[in-house]
């Protein structure tokens, strides 16, 4: 009960402040909150539940995005039938390298999905005949309901956030099912899901492309609003700064994807009053402060960091003990 009043009232927090914020900067940066938020709950899913790691999702931002650019703009597909077919385009790639990449672990499995970001990264430049190249693609439509023009900063707001709260609202109800507690399974020890006849293979597979569709809808949302995307938004870098945010919010729960994903909104935009360019700089000391200090796979750092203060304490506490 206690959770499902959690969601609700977060649910009305979001989407009521469009009737009480006027700003246009402000909504703005909410709404790219929301599809922060998304891909961030994907890899809390994949991560998180799971325990498969993945520098790659920017691929499948990327993908979302120019699914729907290249849709949208040279075919005059509905904005909302080529977000749906950009989901299906990453979803069947997530599944077609997912199978040979997922039965990898650690590191091996890290700069796998590293090389999958780099790939399409290095497609998306190359293939200049269908992505424009380096010059990317402009003119992308607003998202429209009948003749309602939804490219307001308020009403993108409220469609950025009405499916980010669906995706929530689905992922809780994963996390809590049978297929989320065979997931948690699967991270603590594999051989021993197997043993307990989940079909670990397929279920890796089964959440890499769920985190694919999350990406993928959260990239194409952000296009119909900027009306413009380029390879340079869906780099290694941007994996990188989702990943962190996920770990430093806290694997254990989906709503550590939400505290993560305030830090990666907010840290960039108070980086560029002091310095843009020293943002990737921040966010890679940021990841490595962060894989030191993580204590436990499902703990935030901040538990972590209050475990090892408590322990030290402990400590000292029983050594004065014993010298008295």
């Amino acid at each position: 009960m206690r959770r499902h009043a959690g969601y609700l009232v977060f649910a009305v927090v979001v989407m009521t402040i469009p009737a009480y914020l006027g700003d246009a900067y402000y909504l703005s940066l909410l709404a790219f909150m929301a599809t922060r938020f998304m891909m961030a709950m994907g890899l809390s899913l994949l991560l998180g539940q799971a325990g498969q790691i993945s520098l790659g999702q920017a691929a499948f931002v990327g993908i979302g995005a120019y699914s729907s650019a290249i849709l949208t703009t040279r075919l005059a597909v509905d904005p909302w039938l080529a977000m749906l077919v950009g989901a299906v385009i990453a979803a069947l790639l997530a599944g077609l390298v997912g199978i040979p990449t997922l039965k990898l672990r650690g590191y091996y499995l890290a700069m796998a999905t590293l090389g999958i970001n780099e790939i399409v990264h290095i497609l998306l430049m190359q293939l200049k005949g269908l992505t424009n190249g380096t010059d990317g693609i402009s003119g992308i439509p607003s998202l429209r309901l009948g003749g309602l023009d939804l490219g307001g900063p308020k009403a993108y707001h409220l469609v950025a956030w009405g499916l980010a709260l669906v995706m929530l609202r689905f992922s809780l109800n994963l996390a809590q099912s049978r297929v989320g507690r065979s997931l948690r399974a699967l991270r603590r020890s594999e051989p021993a899901a197997e043993s307990l006849g989940i079909d670990t293979a397929r279920r890796k597979v089964q959440v890499f492309m769920l985190a694919a569709v999350f990406a993928s809808v959260a990239g194409s949302l952000d296009a119909y609003y900027i009306h413009y995307v380029s390879p340079e938004s869906y780099t290694i870098t941007f994996s990188i700064i989702l990943i962190t945010g996920v770990i430093l919010g806290g694997l254990g729960t989906i709503w550590g994807a939400l505290w993560g994903t305030l830090a990666i909104v907010i840290l960039p935009e108070l980086l560029k009053r002091v310095n843009e360019d020293i943002t990737n700089l921040v966010f890679g000391v940021l990841l490595i402060v962060i894989m030191l200090l993580q204590r436990e796979e499902g703990g935030s750092v901040l538990e972590s960091v209050k475990a090892r203060l408590h322990e030290r304490l402990s400590r000292r506490a029983s050594s004065d003990s014993g010298g008295e």
